[in-house]
């Protein structure tokens, strides 16, 4: 490579609601079992590379399995979900953090809204995170339109955002659905091409995924290829970017790239101001 690129390959740990907004019913227990089934199971693919990944975890979730939470900040990178995953408040920006650094020992760094909710950055400084990653600078049909944001890292009253990759020009969206759905040719090309251009590349799915799904009422798109079959292209995936550039967390990115401020655990910092983002084009 003529320069260093990286991969951030990040995944939202949550308990699984999506179905909750097709009118199935399901309780907080099988919201759980589901999401860690899918967290063992996404885990037997990265435990099996030497990627580094950053997981946005709810702390609701976090507190049911703090365990296997903590084993896997031994290695990767814990950021917060917020609390919850299908309600919010102010108030769980900061206790996100402070809970998922009891159960990790660790500095949490990173934020990402669930579902991409928008947020005064004034409050996520406030609760002391470092970087968003709530960004998705496309258009959604019946999500959200931010097709005027920036397509690659910036800063937003002071606070660093990462958003999530979408292609040069026309701006296509590599997340989870296109994953999932594309033709895994063009992903990849996509992937790679984003790569060059960019000089990083933020990906992100979710643990829920990587398990059998279709039993729940939720869209065919949302489900397709879910299961083993999502495991073994997730597989070929980070096999096939390996050539491409370095797998790491969005801190290591992030603090490699601009140094930050020495940080005590467990206390709200506020990000200082920076003219332009590491990386940024």
């Amino acid at each position: 490579m003529s320069r260093q690129r990286y991969i951030l390959m990040s995944f939202d740990v949550e308990e699984f609601d999506m179905p909750l907004e097709y009118d199935q019913t399901l309780t907080v227990y099988e919201q759980m079992e589901t999401g860690f089934k899918g967290l063992e199971a996404t885990m037997s693919v990265i435990n099996g590379s030497d990627a580094l990944c950053t997981f946005f975890t709810t702390a609701h979730f976090a507190n049911w399995y703090p365990d296997s939470i903590r084993q896997i900040s031994r290695r990767h990178e814990i950021a917060s979900h917020t609390f919850f995953h299908t309600q919010y408040k102010t108030a769980d920006l900061l206790q996100s953090r402070l809970e998922l650094e009891n159960i990790t020992a660790q500095p949490v760094y990173g934020l990402r809204m669930p579902r991409l909710k928008k947020v005064p950055m004034q409050d996520v400084i406030q609760a002391g995170y470092s970087y968003d990653s709530s960004i998705n600078p496309t258009w959604i049909p019946g999500r959200y339109n931010d097709l005027s944001l920036p397509r690659t890292m910036y800063y937003d009253e002071n606070m660093l955002r990462v958003p999530a990759s979408v292609s040069p020009g026309l701006r296509i969206p590599l997340f989870w659905l296109a994953f999932k759905n594309m033709p895994y040719s063009l992903f990849k090309y996509l992937c790679i091409q984003t790569l060059k251009k960019d000089g990083y590349l933020c990906l992100y799915f979710h643990p829920w995924e990587f398990t059998d799904i279709w039993e729940f009422k939720i869209p065919g798109y949302a489900k397709r290829w879910s299961g083993e079959k999502l495991q073994q292209r997730l597989h070929r995936l980070i096999k096939d970017l390996k050539t491409e550039g370095d797998f790491t967390t969005m801190w290591q990115m992030v603090s490699a790239a601009k140094p930050p401020e020495p940080r005590q655990l467990n206390e709200a910092g506020h990000a200082k101001p920076s003219k332009q983002a590491p990386l940024a084009k």
